[in-house]
């Protein structure tokens, strides 16, 4: 069985860094077709782009801004330049940021990151990831089906009914949530059901603490990190070295300062940047709020890519809660639907192996109905439950914050 899933990945680092960047004048001119980009790159020489020196002297664009930039130009802000109408699907996911999903082969460049988890062609795949209008669920069951898998389109919930799935068509492979296969484990051992079939998973979108790790794989699951976004697909992905996550082909990565575009020092944490190769829909420095550092060397497992220590926390406040994205301006939203609060403050925290939320919120007077009425508001605004603690004016800290990941 090959160890790679092509010779793109093993290939001499300066050969990908050569072609990367003989790819991006192109790309470069058909993302200033659309009028966003043309405008943010007013002046700029495709031509002239070539290196990393020069890439990083064009803007950043935050993923931060795009909730307010889809909404001045629906649907995509002005940085697509064809109809919507063109594309495969088109998804919302919070903030709401729109995302369309390209007519590619393999859209989302995930099929990489399953056949390093140990995915092969024929494996029947457990797909837990929402197919409801976000692009999860269709980001893994593309990627599984590019690499020749059957997918069951489980999404998240119903354990009952995902347990006759499994028991009829035993699949080995999972891709969701950490916390959701927990859970999915949990619920078979109570019930007595048999979900021995899964042996590999490929995980995304929550927290994977060390302890986790360890329970799945002492209940014989082989499971794999991914690191990905709603609008780049499957950024980068650990292997079978287990040293970091290697980042995707077709993808230029730098980690920059946060809160500017420029390169860190080797080695130092930053806020990860990517400028995307699909011209029919390419990122051009999308900075993403997500902290990692680079790696040094070549990964042991043989791919030669860049490679990061996965994700070391947020650059800004917005927080990933459950395979949902949480951001500051949601918590403020839920300020203004109830304008007798003071500060408010949304703890991020972990309880069980599972994410967890806890609102506090300033008051003059607290009560029963109003914790129940924002506990409802909270659901409303980010789509997650969560628990509502009132406290007095004045008892939280004057620091700016709005939410704090304690995980």
């Amino acid at each position: 069985m090959a160890p790679h899933y092509d010779a793109l990945e093993t290939r001499d680092p300066e050969a990908r860094e050569q072609d990367l960047f003989t790819r991006l004048p192109a790309v470069l001119r058909a993302a200033m077709q659309a009028p966003a980009y043309a405008e943010r790159l007013k002046g700029v020489d495709p031509g002239e782009i070539t290196d990393r020196a020069a890439l990083a002297r064009l803007p950043v664009l935050r993923k931060s801004e795009l909730p307010s930039l889809h909404k001045a130009a629906p649907p995509f802000g002005g940085f697509v330049a064809p109809p919507a109408g063109t594309f495969a699907r088109l998804f919302t996911s919070p903030g709401p940021i729109f995302e369309p999903e390209t007519n590619q082969y393999d859209p989302w460049r995930g099929a990489r990151a399953l056949y390093a988890s140990g995915f092969r062609r024929d494996d029947v795949v457990l797909n837990t990831f929402s197919y409801h209008l976000t692009p999860g669920g269709f980001i893994f069951d593309a990627s599984a089906r590019a690499l020749g898998c059957a997918v069951i389109p489980a999404g998240p919930g119903n354990a009952e009914a995902q347990f006759e799935l499994i028991e009829a068509y035993r699949p080995v492979g999972y891709s969701g949530t950490p916390d959701f296969l927990k859970i999915l484990l949990d619920a078979a051992q109570s019930a007595g059901r048999d979900v021995s079939s899964i042996k590999r998973a490929l995980v995304s979108g929550a927290a994977f603490p060390p302890s986790l790790q360890a329970e799945i794989k002492a209940r014989g699951i082989d499971a794999y990190q991914a690191f990905g976004t709603a609008d780049l697909g499957i950024v980068a992905f650990e292997t079978s070295a287990r040293e970091g996550m290697v980042v995707n082909e077709d993808l230029i990565v730098e980690i920059v300062r946060p809160g500017t575009g420029d390169p860190v020092a080797e080695g130092d944490v930053g806020e990860i940047v990517v400028t995307s190769l699909e011209p029919e829909h390419p990122w051009i420095r999308l900075a993403l709020g997500d902290l990692t550092a680079a790696l040094p060397g070549i990964s042991r497992c043989g791919r030669t890519n860049m490679r990061i220590k996965g994700w070391m926390g947020r650059a800004d406040q917005t927080a990933k809660i459950k395979g949902m994205f949480v951001r500051p301006e949601q918590v403020a939203e839920i300020g203004k639907r109830h304008p007798e609060l003071g500060r408010l403050r949304l703890v991020v925290s972990r309880a069980g192996e599972a994410d967890a939320m806890t609102l506090r919120a300033e008051c003059a007077s607290a009560g029963a109905a109003l914790q129940t009425e924002l506990a409802a508001t909270l659901r409303s605004v980010t789509k997650l439950g969560g628990n509502v603690e009132l406290v007095a004016k004045g008892s939280l800290p004057n620091d700016g914050k709005v939410i704090a990941d304690e995980r």
